[in-house]
């Protein structure tokens, strides 16, 4: 079902729900339980640190360990074995308490995210065995599976980092044993970590598919269309403005896909949709701010562009191949998506 613009809702995700046939719901609802617990009393949560696993960063660089064939893996570190890192390199192991709760494992082991950026990289590097990567860089040898958890610790940590104080007193803020929120003992306010909502739109006329790219994108890639939602803005009126805005083209209908945790520049939640606009009306008309080029590209394109990994590069003279974000980025799950709905139709 497409919802037009005008419409106050998009398509309902609960058609989604099925996604999560496989899972056991009643060990699901426990592990929720448990997180929501440990959320609230402070003590459970520091005995759950004791026996916990805990993902290091290093100024916010996840912690990666390389496997026989080459791959990366998350590094989790037992917590008894992190205080005796820490011990050895001088630290007190009471830096383990500022650890903040990230989520809890299929055997129900709470997990944690630390950053010990405090103490030094390489040193740190060798005694666990792994190597601090930029998590730009992470992305790319990760498994998927990986990538929610690693973003969310890093989105968690630099929070912290970044509200210490009360927005209204300016005195120090003080978080609970879990991170999950900051009071301000002056006023009782009380900080929530926060997500900024964006849209992020493929749009099609119905045969073609509209791709743009930024300036400070890698040399080829294009990408769909995004913005941050404006106060007081539906997710409708966002991505409608936001076509006209960039590329100056009227929104007909849209459909809801997907939704995904983004961590750049910041801790943004990306809204996912499909557009499609008038053929008879598809010319674009760049508003010159944002974006430096956006095209129409065919199916036989899109393939292509879907085929090459990641960074191609032209040899001396020609120009660089067309390529899109990779797998894990939300984006390429839209091209996904059109191409195969192409293919149908």
């Amino acid at each position: 079902m497409v919802m037009h613009c005008c419409s106050s809702m998009v398509r309902s995700p609960f058609r989604s729900l099925q996604l999560f046939g496989s899972r056991d719901c009643s060990s699901y609802v426990s592990r929720m339980r448990y997180l929501m617990r440990l959320k609230e009393d402070d003590e459970a949560c520091r005995t759950a640190l004791q026996s916990g696993n805990v993902l290091l960063y290093h100024k916010l660089e996840p912690l990666l360990a390389q496997t026989q064939k080459g791959m990366y893996h998350l590094h989790m570190l037992q917590a008894t074995d992190v205080k005796g890192i820490l011990g050895k390199l001088g630290k007190d192991e009471q830096l383990l308490n500022t650890s903040v709760l990230i989520g809890c494992s299929d055997n129900d082991a709470a997990q944690f995210s630390l950053d010990v950026g405090s103490l030094e990289k390489a040193a740190v590097e060798e005694m666990c065995g792994g190597v601090f990567v930029d998590l730009r860089k992470a992305f790319f040898l990760l498994k998927e599976k990986d990538t929610p958890l690693v973003t969310k610790g890093q989105a968690l940590l630099r929070w912290h980092q970044t509200h210490a104080y009360c927005s209204a007193t300016g005195e120090p803020t003080q978080r609970n044993q879990a991170g999950s929120q900051r009071v301000s003992p002056t006023n009782g306010a009380t900080y929530y970590p926060q997500m900024a909502p964006v849209v992020i739109v493929l749009v099609s006329d119905g045969k073609r598919c509209l791709l743009a790219r930024q300036s400070t994108f890698p040399e080829g890639m294009y990408s769909a269309l995004a913005g941050f939602c404006d106060m007081g803005e539906t997710i409708e009126e966002t991505l409608r403005r936001e076509v006209a805005e960039e590329v100056g083209l009227e929104v007909e209908s849209l459909q809801y896909s997907s939704s995904q945790h983004w961590p750049f520049p910041q801790s943004s939640f990306m809204v996912a949709c499909h557009a499609t606009v008038s053929s008879d009306n598809a010319e674009v008309n760049l508003n010159g701010v944002e974006l430096e080029d956006a095209r129409w590209f065919t199916l036989e394109e899109i393939e292509d562009a879907l085929k090459k990994k990641a960074f191609p590069q032209g040899a001396k003279g020609e120009p660089t191949a067309i390529w899109v974000p990779p797998r894990y980025a939300i984006a390429n799950k839209l091209i996904r998506e059109w191409a195969i709905q192409q293919k149908k139709s």
